[in-house]
């Protein structure tokens, strides 16, 4: 898994830092906590916020590093 730090682009656009790696307490699994430009916070597992999805046919990263 890629390290997580920095400003990462939703591939439909939006802007997102990531702020850290938690822990979901009912399994343990890890989770990525990461906020919008308009502030709102939100999380989700970890292997969903680094995989690849299809867009018109072709593999994107779900959320990709913005340099």
């Amino acid at each position: 898994m890629p390290s997580g730090t920095g400003r990462y682009r939703h591939y439909k656009g939006g802007l997102y830092e990531f702020v850290c790696i938690a822990t979901l307490e009912s399994d343990l699994s890890p989770m990525v906590v990461y906020r919008a430009a308009d502030g709102t916070t939100w999380i989700r597992p970890e292997s969903v916020f680094f995989e690849t999805v299809l867009v018109d046919g072709v593999a994107v990263p779900r959320f990709a590093p913005v340099a």
